[in-house]
């Protein structure tokens, strides 16, 4: 039971902590560097996927290979060198 409120707290602190930065970046004309990272940080953590399970457990994944196949992508030898000599005519 502990651990979903200190989850909750941190979660709290954190916003608060946000919305200092960003409403004293919009409001102060002291506000600095310090500030402008916590507000650009918070934004950039947003953007994490958060919500990520593995591809074998996803709905609607597609199976490993099936691009592959679709593209036409073949695993055919590479092309010869230049200084292979000539192929067969």
């Amino acid at each position: 039971m502990a651990l979903p409120i200190v989850r909750w707290g941190v979660a709290a602190g954190a916003g608060a902590l946000w919305w200092w930065a960003v409403l004293r970046l919009a409001t102060a004309p002291d506000a600095g560097a310090l500030e402008g990272a916590v507000a650009a940080g918070g934004w950039g953590l947003s953007l994490l996927p958060v919500h990520c399970v593995p591809r074998s457990r996803a709905i609607g994944a597609l199976a490993a290979g099936r691009w592959r196949a679709a593209w036409g992508v073949t695993t055919a030898s590479p092309p010869r060198r230049s200084d292979a000599g000539s192929g067969p005519s």
